[in-house]
């Protein structure tokens, strides 16, 4: 069988040509990676911009955690919890914080539970070899109220000797300072059914019957009266001083109100069963805010 010459020329023309059009295209193409972020639907010639980070809630007071006289809100916290576990009036606590709601406080927030104390300052002198400071005590600080306009200081007579300084008398104690000083009572005359145990009970269970007196076991004012705190029922908790605080739970009738000045032995309370298995006084003393055995502060009887 006889092929045309132009044919066969015309074939291997073909064949160099495709060869050399594939050697100037290259087949595989080394992948490029792309890092940019394109919105969704885009031509990817626009990249879209990262999304910040969402801003961290700072809670009220937050740079004052884990300082002395703060306290960090817990799940389950109440302001009155919070007042007995450290001691102090919830109203306290809330004008110290300036709480507009005192049933508004949100886990992880700080509260001062310590009375706000003037820092430290210094008043300046003048001399011939310059300014010499003279530390002044701190003081607790009023209400803004009560707050007085500081008068300027007169001016000393030149001439004058300075008078020798008399040794300052110590500052009395506060009045009642210790539990000897409180001098406590039993809050009623029932029987003893249940002791302290710090782990499950942090105070002394005292049985009766309804209806039986319920006394202040000391001197104090009222810093609570009511039924908002869980397991405690209708309560009452006096503040003797600045160290201790007694409770009276699960009473039937509460007969003095928040703010009240209370004598030692003063009814304040009628025995009940109010968020408990039966009729009983539940009875606490708390130092600083730390429950302790009664029995240390009790006269036997």
């Amino acid at each position: 069988m006889f092929v045309s010459r132009g044919l066969v020329a015309w074939g291997c023309a073909v064949l160099v040509g495709g060869l050399l059009a594939g050697c100037g295209t290259p087949v595989n193409r080394a992948p490029v990676e792309d890092r940019g972020t394109y919105a969704a639907g885009s031509s990817g010639s626009q990249p879209v911009a990262a999304t910040p980070a969402p801003e961290v809630k700072l809670l009220p007071g937050a740079e004052n955690a884990g300082k002395p006289g703060y306290y960090t809100v817990k799940p389950g916290d109440t302001l009155i919890r919070i007042g007995l576990e450290s001691g102090q009036s919830w109203k306290d606590i809330a004008r110290w914080n300036n709480l507009e709601n005192a049933n508004l406080i949100e886990v992880g927030q700080v509260l001062r539970v310590v009375p706000p104390v003037a820092a430290t300052t210094a008043t300046a002198v003048a001399s011939d070899t310059g300014v010499v400071t003279r530390p002044v005590a701190s003081v607790t600080v009023a209400p803004a109220s009560a707050a007085s306009t500081p008068k300027p200081a007169a001016s000393a007579p030149v001439a004058a000797p300075a008078p020798v300084p008399t040794p300052a008398t110590p500052a009395p104690a506060v009045a009642a300072s210790g539990a000897d000083d409180i001098g406590f009572i039993w809050p009623s005359s029932g029987s003893l059914i249940a002791g302290f145990d710090e782990a499950r009970n942090k105070g002394f269970d005292i049985g009766g019957k309804a209806g039986d007196p319920v006394l202040a076991a000391a001197d104090g004012r009222v810093v609570y009266a009511g039924a908002g705190l869980r397991g405690y029922g209708n309560l009452v908790i006096l503040k003797h001083n600045n160290t201790y605080l007694t409770a009276y739970a699960h009473n039937q009738t509460l007969l003095v109100k928040e703010d009240q000045n209370v004598r030692r032995g003063q009814k304040i309370a009628e025995m009940g069963s109010t968020d408990a298995d039966r009729v009983k006084l539940h009875f606490e003393i708390r130092r600083q805010g730390k429950p302790v055995d009664p029995a240390r502060y009790l006269p036997s009887r």
